[in-house]
């Protein structure tokens, strides 16, 4: 565990906490608890979770542990907005790894992830061109990626995919860890950008959001 874990006191602001089927990422299937941090510093085109910029209600760490313990399921994913926002989003990484739960955690990868506890999966966003977040992508972050680890373009259009492929190479991503392509939904079809991958032979993870496909666009799903 790293060294700068501090009290379970700390307090983090809740848009919702939820069970649900993990919809993304290699853990794709299994029955998880989502803690969805209020707050996030970027506006991205695509983003589905506009609800959780602004409100939530204030949770001690304890008290989200003791939630999280009422569902019975080992597997645990801290999203957002952007978690990271929020620096006591740290302790309660840690605590839940403390706890045996089998953690991720969603990132848009423009904050820090290296101070992470090491136990934790961290599924980092690379913000495509057409996310309109391109900018904010922090690059630093690729060298704290450890194998566990994966990394997440979420694609618009034929732009965005070359400019993903080209991040393959340049930063040797598949080397390091799991790299996931999705389609940005309701902008490029599913089949597309599967031919796009099969045609270049891209050692990467094709995914689709699989709770919107079950459950559509219902927050808390």
């Amino acid at each position: 565990m790293n060294s700068h874990v501090t009290s379970v006191t700390d307090r983090l602001r809740i848009t919702e906490v939820f069970y649900s089927l993990q919809g993304e990422s290699s853990l794709v299937g299994l029955p998880t608890v989502f803690v969805r941090l209020t707050g996030c510093p970027l506006r991205c085109g695509y983003c589905d979770t506009a609800y959780a910029f602004q409100g939530g209600q204030w949770q001690d760490v304890s008290a989200l542990l003791q939630q999280v313990a009422g569902f019975g399921t080992r597997y645990v994913t801290i999203t957002g907005g952007e978690p990271l926002a929020q620096p006591a989003c740290l302790a309660l990484l840690s605590a839940l790894c403390d706890q045996g739960y089998q953690v991720s955690l969603e990132t848009s990868g423009a904050l820090d992830i290296c101070a992470v506890d090491s136990r934790v999966k961290r599924v980092m966003d690379l913000k495509t061109p057409g996310s309109g977040e391109m900018d904010k992508n922090r690059y630093g972050n690729i060298a704290c990626l450890a194998a566990q680890d994966e990394v997440k373009f979420v694609i618009t259009d034929a732009a965005d995919y070359r400019w993903a492929r080209d991040c393959l190479v340049k930063y040797q991503l598949p080397q390091r860890c799991t790299v996931l392509f999705s389609p940005a939904q309701g902008q490029l079809a599913p089949a597309e950008l599967a031919q796009w991958i099969l045609e270049d032979r891209l050692p990467v993870r094709f995914q689709i959001q699989l709770h919107k496909y079950l459950w559509g666009d219902v927050p808390g799903r």
